[in-house]
């Protein structure tokens, strides 16, 4: 799992992969079309997609003679199971912190 998750995460540290994910968010999307919003070179998108392919984000097919990118949101499963483990904690509500501290502190100034 460690590994897998090594690669999920080095997939997503790019920011142009993290864009390409975005897009394809909406539909599956033909390789020129992914890179046609970048200023970089089919070659250098494709290296892209690669990666997100070897870390199963995305699948690749061809259709006819065009090659089609489609998003794989299962495989960020594991990763997100990961990163909400760190969300057990609640956030803080400084309002209702400043009410708890006024009301345990009423001598201290604006309480």
């Amino acid at each position: 799992m460690s590994k897998s998750l090594d690669t999920t995460f080095s997939a997503l540290a790019d920011p142009t992969r993290r864009a390409i994910l975005s897009m394809l968010l909406e539909d599956d999307m033909a390789v020129t079309d992914v890179a046609d919003p970048f200023e970089m070179s089919l070659a250098a998108i494709s290296k892209h997609l690669t990666i997100l392919t070897r870390a199963g984000l995305i699948a690749q097919e061809k259709r006819g003679r065009v090659k089609w990118c489609k998003l794989q949101p299962d495989a960020m499963r594991a990763a997100s199971v990961w990163m909400q483990g760190f969300g057990q904690f609640e956030p803080v509500n400084l309002d209702a912190f400043e009410r708890f501290l006024a009301a345990e502190l009423p001598d201290t100034p604006g309480g």
